[in-house]
């Protein structure tokens, strides 16, 4: 993926972050999904007093990219920290993020690209930060 693309996704992930609403953690995350189609959709997390509804960054912004027809992806780059301060270390996503996006993404190509700013970042493939996954194809 050319730098630039990811330099762009890091810049909307950390827009994204600014919307998060954590009233309980104040720990803030964004995302921006790149589509197949090159559209970028955002997420960021978004708690819920009874903790088990809140949802991730990852996942709002797949949800957001799947109600509006787009199920297919390319990458994602994900941001986040303590309210109010500059994201200070790279966080990968949760088990239930990993998931969900190898439910619509190919472990061997999809990318995730944890960012602490967009001079600072590492790209993963899918697959290495979920080995040995199960997905739709372990349905038919």
């Amino acid at each position: 993926m050319k730098e630039t693309l990811i330099e762009i996704l890091i810049e909307e992930a950390l827009e994204a972050r600014k919307m998060a609403y954590t009233p309980y953690s104040h720990f803030q995350v964004g995302a921006a999904l790149l589509s197949g189609n090159q559209k970028i959709y955002t997420g960021c997390n978004i708690e819920n007093a009874a903790y088990s509804p809140s949802v991730c960054a990852e996942r709002t912004s797949i949800f957001k990219a799947v109600t509006e027809g787009n199920k297919e992806f390319t990458a994602i780059a994900i941001v986040g920290g303590a309210e109010g301060k500059d994201p200070k270390e790279m966080l990968p996503p949760c088990g239930v993020c990993r998931q969900v996006i190898r439910e619509f993404c190919n472990p061997e190509t999809f990318e995730i690209i944890l960012a602490v700013s967009k001079n600072e970042y590492r790209c993963y493939k899918l697959k290495d930060l979920l080995p040995f996954s199960f997905g739709p194809e372990n349905l038919q």
